[in-house]
């Protein structure tokens, strides 16, 4: 009878009734569970096999009543730990500090500066003029240098945070936690556009055929006319990697400009910082770009991949010691202002189950006893 359930659970054809008789058998062992489990994931392998593509599977998205808000602990592993769904948390925790990390903002001529939401005012040069505006959320640069003496302005955005930034020619960037960008104040009148990103930026640059607009990461760069696209260089990776979203890119080795691939829509080119190789596969664009919205999102992504992502949105450190879940990868989507660390923790552990303590902002993941 129970397994009769759990199908008619899995085909949205349990009626309310059976869905609490289903949970309540779940909760009462970890053998049940497990049983639960199984059929889980050779239901998901059946529906896949059915000409369904890695890059083609459906998002399901669980919308909670109250009458099952107790229940979605259980909904929700089934749709993320087993890689068909996406959730929608909705309840958040108090036990980890509030973020009180600010965006730096460091001027060219040496001044510092932290940008809130509370201190909108203008920014002026040495010669008083108007050169940008500080609002809520964003920094809108104008106009252009009279020379080529460019001047650097550096924007760190902190753990916990991201931020947009308007540059004087109209490109518009946004960067994500754990991101610091260099660009000129205003771009001059003769040359490329060049600006230095250490993390991840979603660039939607302004198309100046005269003026090539050229992303630095290191070791390589982006050159692109006017285009949407994604470049993810955190300097804790082995790699970057740049989503073309629209127009076209160019991503090559700075010292070797031969060394290079140019890329259509849809393609994502990667840099190997040790093999100095670039190669391209076709992607789905809008899985690099989500965080732009607010999101999370995890393809067969590795736990240890996942536990960088958390720390940086969630500015939280996260320690490891379970061999089981580093093992693991995950698929799925989460909403960043309606979840916490703790909700995708709990998550996780239905899944793999681990055990793990807070102190401050400092996460420890270890074995169950």
């Amino acid at each position: 009878m129970t397994s009769e359930i759990i199908y008619k659970y899995l085909n949205n054809e349990a009626s309310e009734h059976e869905v609490q008789t289903l949970f309540e058998w779940i909760d009462a062992s970890e053998e049940n569970k497990r049983h639960f489990i199984a059929i889980k994931k050779a239901w998901v392998i059946s529906s896949l096999s059915e000409d369904i593509s890695a890059e083609t599977i459906p998002v399901i998205q669980i919308k909670a009543k109250k009458k099952y808000s107790v229940y979605l602990k259980y909904a929700a592993v089934v749709f993320v730990l087993l890689g068909l769904g996406k959730i929608a948390l909705t309840y958040t925790s108090n036990q980890l500090p509030k973020n009180s990390k600010e965006i730096v903002l460091e001027l060219g001529n040496g001044q510092t500066q932290y940008i809130t939401n509370k201190n909108q005012k203008k920014l002026v040069n040495d010669k008083g003029e108007l050169i940008a505006k500080k609002l809520p959320g964003q920094i809108v640069y104008f106009g252009k240098a009279k020379d080529n003496e460019l001047i650097y302005n550096s924007l760190k955005v902190p753990y916990g945070k991201t931020f947009k930034l308007i540059l004087s020619d109209g490109t518009i960037i946004n960067l994500n936690s754990g991101t610091t960008l260099r660009y000129p104040e205003q771009f001059g009148i003769n040359g490329k556009r060049t600006v230095y990103l250490t993390g991840e930026a979603f660039f939607e640059v302004a198309k100046d055929k005269e003026h090539p607009f050229i992303v630095n990461v290191n070791e390589a760069e982006i050159e692109v006319l006017g285009t949407k696209f994604n470049v993810s260089a955190y300097p804790e990776n082995p790699s970057v990697n740049s989503v073309l979203v629209e127009g076209s890119i160019q991503m090559y080795e700075t010292q070797n400009t031969s060394n290079s691939v140019l890329l259509k829509p849809n393609q994502m080119a990667t840099w190997l910082n040790n093999s100095k190789k670039i190669t391209t596969k076709s992607v789905d664009p809008s899985f690099y770009s989500a965080w732009t919205k607010g999101e999370l999102t995890f393809k067969d992504t590795p736990f240890s991949t996942i536990i960088k992502i958390i720390q940086r949105t969630y500015d939280v450190e996260i320690i490891n010691k379970n061999s089981d879940l580093a093992k693991q990868s995950f698929t799925g989507s989460i909403k960043i202002s309606e979840s916490s660390v703790e909700n995708i923790l709990e998550l996780l552990k239905r899944d793999t189950p681990f055990d793990y303590t807070i102190e401050q902002n400092k996460i420890t993941i270890t074995n169950i006893p």
